[in-house]
């Protein structure tokens, strides 16, 4: 009778209800999905931006309000990746190493998510380490250096005939010896997201561009003597670059490197039958180092651009409304990304439908953020070698005009080239004609 009355006791009193306590753990469970969305759109990354951290995207807040007011209701789920040990191990067990931040330490340490996430928002950014280990060793002086060695790739470096006569054919050439070239789905992969005209400034990619990079793919010797570059600049256009003598170890080193791939060997073939450049290869690397990394005057500031600075790494234009020139280079994207400092966002739809673009394709024109500032239209070649880059800007540069109509494989492109008066890249980069 006792046990009879509390019972009813407990009734009357909202007590002891196994419904309700289901709703309330759920309710539980929904706010803490609330706030698991405010800490992986980047919420945390603005309250941070006072602190000089990279600006977030002005998307991101819209996407964690969306989870607040949807309380986790109605979603779409799909399987988290797995952290082991500081690597992200993918399906087919290749493993991509990165630094262990707070939202992984935290979703390991709740355990709650049951190893699912909700697709409807922009998953957090992330970093991990490159392989670097060899990179001090490119600092030495060139005779301390250790290169690949020489390789004699025959009749298949001497341009034709054809191909002497047609630049077209010519870069097609140097495209089929690039065979350093990564094979997409099985180097790397990438998520396009979705596509959207220049002008809208909307986000419409849910998370990077980039999903999966082998991690040897930085111990290949002329991708990593070009990614040990790529920290040697400021970005701000108008800031007077400051070479040192290491750095200029450092180019020499990897014009050296490039020089002994086919791409750079036919280029000098090419050349050289053209008259353009001596025959003698070390006078050829002379030239190539000068013209990639010698500065010149921009933005109004004596020594503060180069060629290789513009093209590759990027920079920033400081008059009036800042906004990114140059950046035509994957392995930047890749890097810059890894560290948060590029928010992709979205692919720019092709002039001809039926031609999106998926995690296939090479050459993409994209629209991404850099350290909070916009660059709406960008053109890259997806995966090719730094030596391909090379060789074929460089070709054009001495062999086309400011607009060169050529194919790449399956890609129809202009190559668009501007001159510093007659000895010096302004600017070059692919733009996709289909």
């Amino acid at each position: 009778m006792e046990g009879l009355i509390k019972g009813l006791i407990d009734v009357a009193l909202g007590h002891g209800d196994n419904d309700d306590d289901q709703a309330n753990s759920q309710s539980r469970d929904e706010r803490s999905r609330s706030t698991w969305a405010q800490v992986v759109s980047g919420d945390q990354d603005d309250a941070e931006d006072s602190a000089g951290r990279t600006p977030q995207d002005h998307n991101r807040n819209r996407w964690s309000r969306n989870e607040e007011e949807s309380g986790g209701r109605n979603e779409v789920r799909r399987p988290q990746k797995v952290v082991y040990e500081g690597y992200e191990k993918d399906n087919e067990g290749s493993q991509h190493d990165y630094n262990r931040n707070q939202w992984n330490r935290k979703e390991e340490g709740e355990g709650k998510n049951d190893g699912w996430e909700a697709v409807n928002k922009k998953p957090p950014r992330r970093q991990q380490k490159v392989a670097m280990d060899n990179w001090n060793g490119y600092k030495q002086p060139p005779t301390e250096q250790k290169y690949s060695d020489e390789v004699d790739y025959g009749t298949n470096i001497e341009p034709s005939e054809e191909e002497l006569a047609d630049l077209s054919q010519a870069c097609n050439k140097l495209w089929e010896l690039d065979s350093n070239r990564l094979v997409p789905g099985e180097d790397y992969q990438i998520d396009c997201g979705e596509g959207k005209k220049a002008y809208q400034k909307e986000d419409m990619a849910q998370g990077s561009l980039f999903y999966r990079l082998r991690e040897d793919i930085f111990k290949r010797p002329t991708y990593s003597r070009f990614c040990s570059l790529l920290d040697n600049y400021n970005p701000n256009e108008g800031s007077k670059e400051v070479v040192t003598s290491q750095e200029k170890q450092e180019q020499a080193a990897f014009i050296e490197e490039i020089s002994r791939t086919a791409p750079v060997k036919y280029l000098h073939k090419y050349l050289s039958s053209k008259g353009i450049v001596s025959e003698n290869y070390q006078d050829f690397k002379r030239m190539m180092t000068s013209l990639w990394f010698d500065l010149y005057g921009r933005g109004g500031t004596s020594s503060s651009s180069s060629a290789f600075e513009h093209v590759f790494v990027g920079e920033i234009k400081q008059r009036g409304e800042h906004e990114v020139s140059g950046f035509h280079n994957w392995l930047q994207f890749y890097l810059e990304e890894a560290k948060g400092r590029v928010d992709y966002q979205g692919y720019i739809f092709p002039r001809r439908r039926g031609q999106t673009p998926d995690s296939e394709t090479q050459l993409l024109t994209i629209q991404f953020e850099w350290s909070g500032i916009l660059k709406s239209v960008s053109s890259t070649l997806v995966g090719v070698s730094p030596e391909f880059e090379i060789a074929l800007y460089t070709l054009c540069f001495y062999m086309g005009g400011e607009d060169n109509y050529i194919q790449l494989g399956p890609y129809p492109v202009n190559i668009k080239c501007y001159r510093l008066g007659n000895d010096k890249i302004g600017s070059v980069f692919p733009i996709a004609e289909c």
